[in-house]
């Protein structure tokens, strides 16, 4: 099964503020004077970009289960060149993250090549959040790959280099599907502050006056976008539901939290999401999700902006629809969390929670969720002739695999799903079930319908 988004944004309600990225460099140590080809990368690419602290700079960044990819000058090119990458789709399409000879197959030069990321999903560009490599810094990259990727010796020239001409972002919007067969939904241009982390919600009607039902969604955003996601509300007082239009920040000009818009958060319900630049995803044949007429969705957007100057995020949504006579089945989403967590201080312990369905459904799609002290989530079937099976497993905390069950996972009433959760808390006080960086969660995400 191929992974179909690594990962819409670790898709909680409380995603963003799990992400915990940061925005200021380590002192890496100044690498020795390398001229050569491999050390000129090193210390015009990955040392001021790549190799700083939340990225690529160490072990302890708070992103390496992620990609478990360090780029510091030492250990760089051992970690980089014939070896397999940690991205599920590049892993599917058989590519190396150095792959000698061959830049197309080397996930190096994708993610640092902005063009390749309308046509695969490998995860969001590199660098996140500062500006994309020069057109001449990306062909030095492409042809010392081409040249056998060595780490010693001058095999392109250093003149590409000086070539500061930008990688054009060549963002075209979407186009909305055609009249009758759905809905486009827009987050019109908004700045996002320098060295700043914007997040933000818009309680948003969609303008359908008529049930409609979506088989396939796209989403597409500007470069630097950390995530988008279309939640609802479920069980939200009255009282705390948003007002219609208005922009909500989750963090205030000076970084602060603003906990008044983290409220409404704890009663959401994931719809659709994406991390990656661009998604397009299918239901199976049949299979729609359900928006009530005059529905009201809360769009969340999250950019990430770590150069010195003003950037501009901007996102489509797509929702392409099928007439209701051709809906075999209404998908719904699957949100199952254990919400029993207290971690002891320095230990590692494996929580499960099961979860049973009182009627028959069919399982579509699997993904998980933790903050960054879940190691590894795996899900099992509970109950009836495959008990204990496992089917699902990631040690991603930050973009867990979101797969796609063909054929779907078929559980008659009184059978459900396992949680098997590897937390590992290094913090030096307990940690339990909340909605900061700082706390934990453990749910399964999903789609499925009824038999």
């Amino acid at each position: 099964m191929k992974t179909l988004f690594k990962n819409y944004a670790s898709i909680s309600a409380l995603l963003a503020i799990g992400c915990g990225i940061f925005f200021n460099s380590c002192d890496n140590q100044k690498d020795v004077q390398d001229d050569s080809t491999f050390g000129l990368i090193q210390s015009k690419i990955f040392t001021p970009s790549c190799a700083i602290s939340g990225c690529h700079s160490s072990e302890s960044d708070n992103t390496f289960l992620q990609h478990q990819l360090v780029l510091e000058s030492k250990v760089s090119y051992a970690n980089l060149v014939d070896i397999a990458p940690q991205n599920a789709n590049a892993l599917v399409d058989k590519l190396i993250r150095v792959k000698p000879f061959h830049a197309e197959e080397s996930l190096l030069y994708h993610k640092l090549h902005l063009a390749s990321h309308h046509e695969s999903d490998y995860g969001n560009p590199m660098p996140l959040g500062l500006e994309l490599l020069s057109e001449g810094q990306l062909e030095f990259v492409r042809r010392w790959i081409e040249a056998g990727a060595p780490e010693t010796g001058t095999v392109v020239d250093i003149t590409l280099l000086d070539d500061t001409t930008p990688q054009p972002e060549d963002f075209e919007p979407l186009l909305p599907p055609e009249a009758g067969n759905g809905l486009q939904i827009v987050l019109s241009e908004f700045n996002v502050a320098p060295n700043f982390e914007r997040e933000f919600f818009v309680y948003q009607k969609l303008g359908n006056q008529e049930e409609i039902f979506v088989n396939r969604f796209e989403i597409k955003m500007r470069q630097n976008s950390h995530h988008f996601i279309l939640y609802d509300f479920e069980g939200i007082p009255d009282l705390l539901r948003p007002a219609v239009d208005l922009v909500r920040d989750i963090r205030n000009p000076d970084g602060s939290l603003n906990i008044g818009n983290l409220i409404p958060m704890g009663y959401h319900v994931f719809v659709i999401g994406t991390q990656t630049p661009y998604l397009e995803y299918d239901f199976p044949e049949g299979v729609a999700l359900s928006f009530p007429a005059n529905a009201v969705a809360d769009l969340n957007s999250h950019y990430v902006n770590k150069q010195s100057k003003e950037i501009v995020g901007e996102v489509y949504i797509n929702l392409h629809t099928l007439a209701a006579g051709e809906v075999k089945k209404v998908a719904k989403t699957l949100n199952l969390g254990n919400q029993n967590l207290n971690l002891a201080a320095k230990q590692r312990v494996t929580l499960t929670k099961s979860f049973k369905f009182d009627k028959s459904i069919s399982i579509i799609s699997l993904t998980s969720h933790t903050h960054k002290l879940g190691e590894k989530f795996v899900i099992k079937i509970n109950g009836g002739p495959r008990n204990g099976e496992i089917v699902y497993s990631s040690s991603d905390w930050h973009h867990p695999d979101f797969i796609t069950i063909s054929p779907p996972i078929t559980l008659d009433p009184g059978e459900g799903l396992t949680s098997e959760i590897t937390y590992n808390n290094t913090n030096d006080k307990a940690v339990k079930f909340g909605l900061t960086s700082e706390d934990e969660m453990g749910i399964i995400f999903g789609y499925y319908y009824e038999n």
